[in-house]
């Protein structure tokens, strides 16, 4: 792992662990909610392990937030914010994602939570289902986005909105490589 990667890990670890500790809840108990083993979460936590969407998503259910929420707060941590403007460089958090990876495009706390997905799976897998609002603007490729069953084809320069609550994923087409912007409502 290169010392980059490990600085990740370690900032992503502590953004879990701290919002676990602010609950006042065990490893067992995150783990057990998430329906992933302890072990894991533990070594997540000291930076050991990198976690997949997937189950980054499964342990920010459990912690009453958002993956987009906890990828910000670990970039929050390498540079506190102090000022209302974020500025984000090439050094934020990302995780891989079913057909790629995401990385957060915002710093800390804040009302909209931005992020890049490059890549995406080339057949549907599990829903999502979250509180917040949601926005996706395509950069490049085409996607299909299930929407609660109802499908909708989105390319280059279009974009989708759904409301917090109704399950969602999506798929790229014509096996080109999709370039996302997706921003999430913070609840």
């Amino acid at each position: 792992m290169t010392a980059f990667a490990e600085d990740v890990g370690v900032r992503l670890g502590g953004a879990v662990r701290a919002h676990r500790h602010a609950l006042g809840l065990t490893l067992v108990d995150v783990a057990g909610r998430a329906g992933l083993s302890h072990p894991f979460l533990s070594q997540l936590e000291r930076g050991l392990a990198r976690p997949s969407m997937r189950s980054l998503t499964a342990i920010a259910s459990a912690l009453g937030t958002s993956a987009q929420a906890l990828m910000a707060a670990a970039d929050a941590a390498s540079a506190p914010i102090t000022e209302p403007v974020s500025v984000v460089r090439h050094d934020t958090v990302a995780v891989d994602s079913p057909g790629g990876s995401v990385r957060s495009l915002v710093r800390g706390e804040r009302a909209m939570l931005p992020s890049e997905y490059i890549g995406a799976p080339a057949v549907f897998h599990d829903y999502f289902q979250h509180d917040g609002e949601e926005f996706v603007y395509v950069v490049a490729g085409r996607i299909e986005v299930d929407v609660q069953g109802d499908l909708h084809t989105i390319g280059a320069g279009e974009s989708i909105y759904y409301a917090g609550g109704v399950r969602h994923r999506w798929r790229s087409l014509d096996g080109e490589q999709a370039r996302l912007v997706v921003v999430q409502q913070n609840v």
